[in-house]
């Protein structure tokens, strides 16, 4: 953290940072008639000694963020789009290591996934947008050595059974029945970090890392019979830290998307989970389970706060 002061004032400068924020990149590969589409969203912030463009104003160490979303563009046809955290790690290099005044860049970037179209016509050009989830990665660069998270977020997943909730504390204002059939669904935001630290070191295969990490995410949710939802959080954490050797730690956040059986008594009709229910799905409020997951021996080093992240 950067914290100064100057002479006779009792103020002092903290932390900051600047950067472009949401540079909007779709880099298009052509292979023949074949074509690849990365779609991109990112943001850049720069820190260092930038003391002196708050204290007066003079501009002699700033890069001006319209540069950093110049580079943005000029790297995605430079160098291409290998994954998001391979293009971020070029970024955060050349940043830190082309600007003397700067000693950190954090890159954050999320990824749109597209899906092709299949048809008779000739060529592979035709795409549709894949709505299942925001894939995110953020790269963290200090000159020395590397932060990368990888992760996802709006990814709503649902077990219509294998669900329960009960043996829960009572006081005088609870009034939520026990249930021992229920329905549990989410709206995962995860996080894991990865032990790469060091150029030295050979990096993962982002695109394959994140393809396993999600697999057996779901697969944990899908296959553990639930009592709440943070066991189930537990499960899917753990799930990846067992599988993928290059992850340390795993952050979600779970609002439990609620599913309340509907009265339909006053019509003269049973609404019973065993016969096939009918449920109203409520979007708020909701329950929100929070938690990481640890390698032994590991620090917890992902923001409780995701939206921070």
């Amino acid at each position: 953290m950067t914290v100064n002061s100057r002479p006779g004032r009792p103020v002092i400068l903290g932390q900051n940072q600047y950067g472009k924020a949401e540079n909007r990149v779709v880099k298009i590969t052509r292979d023949g008639a074949t074509h690849h589409i990365k779609d991109l969203n990112v943001s850049v912030a720069l820190s260092g000694d930038m003391d002196e463009v708050h204290y007066s104003g003079s501009n002699a160490n700033v890069l001006p963020t319209d540069t950093t979303k110049n580079t943005v563009y000029a790297f995605a046809k430079e160098y291409g789009i290998e994954s998001a955290e391979q293009f971020g790690i070029h970024l955060a290099r050349h940043f830190v290591t082309s600007q003397e005044p700067i000693h950190r860049a954090r890159i954050r970037i999320e990824e749109y996934a597209w899906e092709r179209i299949e048809h008779t016509g000739k060529g592979e050009h035709s795409f549709v947008r894949k709505g299942q989830e925001t894939r995110l990665a953020q790269i963290t660069y200090d000159g020395s050595s590397w932060e990368v998270v990888s992760g996802l977020k709006d990814l709503t997943v649902l077990n219509s059974t294998d669900s329960e909730f009960w043996g829960y504390v009572k006081d005088k204002y609870t009034t939520l029945p026990e249930a021992y059939d229920r329905i549990l669904a989410t709206e995962v935001s995860g996080r894991w970090r990865f032990n790469w630290t060091d150029d030295a070191a050979p990096a993962p295969d982002w695109d394959e890392s994140y393809e396993q990490a999600r697999k057996h995410m779901l697969q944990a949710f899908a296959e553990t019979y639930s009592l709440s939802l943070q066991q189930t959080l537990y499960a899917m954490g753990t799930r990846i830290i067992d599988h993928r050797d290059e992850i340390d730690e795993v952050r979600f956040s779970l609002p439990n998307k609620h599913h309340f059986l509907v009265d339909l008594e006053p019509f003269g009709l049973k609404n019973a989970t065993e016969d096939g229910a009918v449920y109203f799905a409520a979007d708020r409020p909701y329950g929100l389970i929070e938690a990481t997951v640890l390698r032994d021996g590991c620090e917890a080093k992902i923001p409780a706060d995701l939206t921070n992240l």
